[in-house]
């Protein structure tokens, strides 16, 4: 119970959990890159999304508030808001940080389908 409520506290909007872990200086990017995953065909896609942008992976909707990057290490690792909705519906299937270096520790939970952060858009 306790490790459920710290998890949803340090995945709540703000500073992403491994950055506020470190107390690292961190920066938005003007986007990111994510690849999504078909699960029936096994087909792939790497899309790049700009910040504020909504762009359709497959049969979902992916919207992009913001992508952060530690400052020390830009390429290192990538931490995205984002928010998917199943094509067509408003329901959200998912909505919070997702991380470039720990895809399953805050993961899109879809039957078919599977989006994860790669990087950050640094320039």
């Amino acid at each position: 119970m306790i490790r459920a409520i710290l998890l949803s506290l340090a995945l709540s909007p703000g500073i992403p959990p491994a950055l506020a872990q470190n107390q690292e200086p961190a920066s938005s990017g003007r986007g990111a890159v994510l690849r999504g995953l078909d699960k029936v065909n096994g087909e792939t896609v790497d899309v790049e999304l700009q910040s504020g942008g909504r762009v359709p992976v497959f049969g979902l909707t992916v919207d992009l508030a913001d992508c952060r990057y530690p400052n020390e290490n830009p390429t290192g690792d990538a931490f995205a808001w984002l928010t998917i909705r199943e094509t067509g519906h408003d329901e959200v299937l998912f909505e919070g940080w997702m991380i470039a270096s720990s895809p399953a520790l805050n993961a899109l939970d879809h039957s078919r389908y599977d989006i994860w952060v790669l990087r950050c858009i640094t320039s």
